[in-house]
């Protein structure tokens, strides 16, 4: 049996844009899983102090009706309904010790908490 192929668009970066540094340590996890060709998921779910927050996940590629974002030499995938509440973002990374990790630069957040990770748009 062959799998199906999947169903995405490729998107740009007025959706998302992956700064340098977040482009280096994305592409060094990928590596490290031994799925170079992989992407980065970003998803909205429901929750956080601000009723929004970003879900990450290193996946191996879009699913069914994601838009998938070549910027700065990695892949961000994003699904439809996701895309709504970050178009306009950018990602970048910190090595802070109390808040490091991948860091979304929002525009459309109108509310955001002190810890970075939760937003309302």
């Amino acid at each position: 049996m062959t799998a199906a192929a999947v169903n995405y668009k490729i998107g740009n970066e007025k959706l998302v844009k992956v700064l340098d540094a977040a482009s280096a340590h994305l592409r060094g996890l990928l590596e490290k899983q031994g799925r170079p060709e992989g992407a980065l998921r970003i998803a909205v779910i429901g929750g956080g102090c601000s009723g929004l927050q970003y879900k990450m996940d290193l996946v191996d590629g879009p699913r069914d009706r994601d838009i998938m974002v070549p910027s700065n030499g990695v892949n961000v995938v994003i699904d439809p309904k996701s895309a709504l509440f970050v178009s306009g973002s950018e990602l970048d990374w910190s090595d802070d010790l109390q808040q490091g990790g991948f860091k979304v630069s929002n525009p459309n957040a109108v509310v955001t908490c002190s810890c970075g990770e939760s937003f309302a748009a």
